[in-house]
Order: C-alpha cells, then structure tokens, then sequence
C-alpha cells in the first residue's frame, strides 16, 4: 500500500497550496488571534466527534465572532459594526457615556477626561512600502 505524498493530494483535490505571504515568513496574524479566540472560548469543546459536531459547532462560533465580540484590534467594536459603517455612531455613544460619568464622577480619572479606545482608520498584514504600491493594492 502506498500513501500520496500531501502536494500530490492538494492537486487532485484541486487547491492551490500557499505558504507564506510575499515578504513576510509569519503566519496572518488575523486567522491567528482568531484561532486564540476559538479554543479560549468556554463553549469550545476542544475535540469534535466528527465533521457534523464541528459544524453544528462553528455555525454559532462565527456569527457570535463577527457579531458579539469585541476585538481589541478594532477598539472593542464588532467586526460587524466596523464593515457596516456604525463606528463613528458607537464611537459617540461610548464618548457621551464616558462624558457623563467624568462629569458626575471626575476623581476617579486620575489621568482626565476618558476616551473611547482608538479605532484604527487601516488594518494591513504586510504595508506597503510606497504610496503607489499601497494605491494599487487598493484599486
């Protein structure tokens, strides 16, 4: 009995095998803080008796990920609320909230006036070196 070698099987199962990302040896650090999230989760079973268990499984874990969870890469929004454009609405609901307890309650914010968590305006893997380079990749 002989064994396919794994390319051998990536081909015939017609996938295009990709191991790194130009420039950088790293793994995506976005699948990675994913993954960290999945098996930290309590609800994680840890083991799945088969692909019908895992399913079953992953068909709540994604909706509650890019839903529910607040991802301190996005400040504490939902990848959710941050691709339908609610940012700057949620960004000024927490300040208003923030506001209100400052003025009510100013000693305890020894550094000042609070401020919701910062919301970058890009998130990049690899950034690109130049101007023309980062234009292209986005058109």
């Amino acid at each position: 009995m002989k064994a396919k070698s794994f390319s051998q099987m990536l081909i015939d199962l017609d996938i295009l095998a990709s191991y790194s990302r130009p420039r950088v040896s790293d793994d995506n650090p976005f699948s990675e803080s994913q993954f960290k999230t999945l098996k930290y989760a309590p609800s994680y079973p840890g083991r799945f008796t088969g692909p019908l268990e895992a399913r079953t499984y992953f068909q709540g874990f994604f909706p509650w990920y890019n839903t529910q969870h607040r991802h301190s890469g996005l400040g504490l929004l939902t990848p959710d609320s941050v691709h339908y454009g609610r940012t700057q609405q949620i960004q000024a609901d927490r300040q208003h909230v923030l506001d209100h307890a400052y003025r009510n309650h100013p000693e305890r914010f020894v550094k000042g006036k609070p401020r919701p968590p910062h919301v970058p305006d890009q998130v990049w893997i690899n950034q690109p070196n130049n101007t023309i380079e980062c234009h292209q990749l986005l058109h």
